[in-house]
């Protein structure tokens, strides 16, 4: 008997359903008279696309004088022209980058491509990240019907991996490292991800999950398509919904070696990068330098509040991205309700709060129910 829930059509889900962890997205602010609403909940660009990408955009939905939108056709499948630009902008083969519907598209087809139920056997195959580590994890990995192995974060919020490494089975199919981790912070570095991958078992997958790339600021910090040059078992994820501002799009690629990206074009989901979201990436890349003017702002709030954070007695792990992370444990959820009540909606978790970075009015609010809840 597969079937544990059902509704008033008698159709019941598969059991695996009921082992998946909902996916709980950021909730928007709450008003309140007076205030202006600021969403801090889900680590977006503050800033909109650059112009170029907005003219872009309308002008792909618009179409060529005299003929129809192409919105009514299907896009290119294999996002052939974003991935030759991403190739060029990368240095590496446009055969070597696969695209899929935001950096969650692309990490779902690597872990339904590389792991599930373990064949004849039955016994699931296993995936091991951090945690806590992006919430998507757990979800794609069970949905796919592998098990999911989370290793606790060190006290300050980094991974730990020799844990990780400790974790490793023969079951072991795919692991995750997430850098700068979301919601913590921290990046990992060239020389312990060498020194990590040197010591994983060729035939395990290790996937390099760099959404906020773009912030980071860390002299030392691992660069994804690097270890994928020098492993053959490394996957990098990246994203334009973060830096370049398009999360509405969802737009997000992997680089991997051909062996690799072979069975991801396989599972991929035709379709899912539209053609809008393929030209407004490229329109992106076009125009990196202004999108990099807009992250350094980001980049320069992120230290303003840093420091703040730590001058009104905070401990707070090192970030590279475009939140910072109060380890706060059982009381986030209070210092979520404080906020709440300044128009700010921020991201509790059971052990502690993800505060997005925004404009420097927000941060500035934030600061200031932060340095409350500290009396």
């Amino acid at each position: 008997m597969t079937d544990v829930t059902s509704g008033s059509s008698g159709v019941a889900a598969h059991r695996k359903v009921s082992l998946l962890p909902p996916y709980a997205a950021g909730k928007p602010p709450v008003a309140v008279p007076g205030l202006r609403p600021y969403k801090l909940s889900s680590n977006e660009n503050p800033f909109a696309p650059v112009p170029a990408v907005v003219e872009r955009i309308h002008e792909v939905v618009a179409g060529a004088e005299g003929e129809p939108s192409p919105v009514c056709r299907y896009p290119d499948p294999l996002s052939t022209a974003l991935r030759e630009r991403l190739a060029a902008h990368l240095d590496v083969p446009a055969d070597d980058i696969v695209t899929g519907g935001g950096s969650l598209g692309a990490l779902t087809q690597v872990i339904t491509a590389f792991a599930g139920d373990g064949g004849e056997d039955g016994a699931p195959d296993e995936v091991v990240f951090a945690w806590r580590s992006f919430e998507a994890y757990p979800i794609v990995v069970r949905t796919a019907g592998a098990k999911d192995v989370q290793v606790p974060l060190t006290a300050d919020g980094r991974h730990d991996l020799p844990a990780m490494l400790a974790a490793i089975t023969e079951r072991t199919k795919v692991m995750l490292l997430c850098t700068p981790n979301n919601p913590t912070g921290p990046v990992l570095t060239t020389a312990e991800v060498e020194d990590f991958l040197a010591q994983v078992p060729p035939h395990v997958l290790v996937v390099i999950d760099e959404a906020y790339v773009e912030f980071v600021r860390h002299p030392d910090a691992v660069d994804g398509p690097a270890m994928y040059r020098r492993h053959p078992n490394v996957v990098v994820l990246r994203t334009f919904s973060k830096a370049h501002g398009l999360a509405n799009l969802r737009v997000g690629y992997s680089v991997s070696r051909p062996e690799v990206t072979a069975s991801l074009r396989t599972v991929a989901v035709p379709f899912a990068v539209s053609t809008v979201a393929e030209q407004a990436a490229i329109a992106s890349l076009d125009h990196l330098d202004e999108v990099l003017e807009r992250v350094q702002t980001v980049v320069d709030e992120r230290e303003r509040v840093v420091a703040a954070l730590a001058e009104a007695g905070w401990d707070v792990p090192e970030t590279h991205a475009n939140f910072v992370w109060l380890p706060l444990g059982e009381r986030g959820a209070d210092f979520a309700a404080a906020a709440g009540e300044r128009a700010l909606s921020v991201r509790a978790f059971p052990e502690g709060v993800r505060v997005s970075i925004s404009e420097r009015e927000a941060n500035d609010r934030f600061l200031e129910v932060a340095r409350a809840f500290q009396r």
